[in-house]
């Protein structure tokens, strides 16, 4: 988004208070983390974590009138999974957090390399990628995918790699359906409209209703790699709440 004049100042000002307040409490909250968290069990870390991510849930809401509704919440299976999402904001990277607890996300290494964010990310277990290299991101997602996946932590991927426009679906890639039929556990499609309201590359926060679909489990056994990512594809676009 280029323009932001047809926004309503109200919308423009409780924008900028929630940019200024999230930050503010994610550089405060990240000193803490680092003081704490390498001291606490890995699931009490990582609740720790993501403290500042339920106050960022909730300055969406009541400052900036955005609901979150989550459909087929029963759907996700107990133990390991590897969760297909589409990708529009840093939204779902946010609040998948806390639908799916704990998770292990995989996201490009340089985002560990940030201060104060990537401080508090680095002691959630992600899988880090080099995205230049390709067949190098690919094995690191299989390696220790399996990792986190032996441990009983779901796995979540956004296999279009970058952020899409709302209503749009990017190229899939098949590294996390791999993963799947690798570790021989089921698959789980989210699609959401998250775009909507928090858009990419934007401070804006638009009021309104992020609705997020969970899909029944597309199990792996005796399939491939690339029927899996169809279904979840298939499943991702008909289900988009729009």
């Amino acid at each position: 988004m280029t323009q932001h004049t047809h926004y309503s100042l109200s919308i423009k000002i409780r924008s900028v208070l929630f940019f200024v307040l999230y930050n503010l409490a994610g550089i405060i909250h990240s000193f803490f983390c680092v003081l704490i968290g390498p001291f606490l069990p890995y699931r009490r870390r990582y609740q720790f974590v993501n403290l500042w991510t339920r106050f960022a849930m909730w300055l969406l809401k009541h400052l900036n009138g955005v609901r979150i509704k989550v459909e087929g919440q029963d759907n996700l299976p107990p133990g390991a999974f590897v969760v297909l999402a589409n990708h529009q904001s840093s939204f779902e990277t946010f609040y998948m957090q806390l639908l799916i607890s704990p998770q292990a996300t995989v996201l490009k290494r340089e985002l560990l390399w940030l201060p104060f964010f990537g401080w508090g990310l680095a002691l959630l277990k992600p899988i880090t990628i080099n995205r230049r290299n390709g067949s190098a991101a690919l094995k690191s997602v299989l390696q220790q995918g399996k990792q986190r996946l032996g441990q009983g932590i779901p796995v979540v991927i956004y296999p279009e790699g970058t952020r899409q426009a709302p209503g749009t679906l990017g190229k899939f890639n098949h590294g996390g359906s791999m993963l799947a039929c690798q570790a021989g556990v089921p698959v789980v499609a989210i699609s959401h409209n998250s775009g909507n309201c928090w858009p990419a590359r934007s401070w804006i926060r638009l009021p309104g209703t992020i609705i997020l679909r969970i899909s029944p489990p597309i199990h792996s056994d005796g399939k491939k790699a690339k029927a899996i990512t169809e279904e979840a594809e298939t499943w991702i676009h008909q289900h988009y709440p729009g």
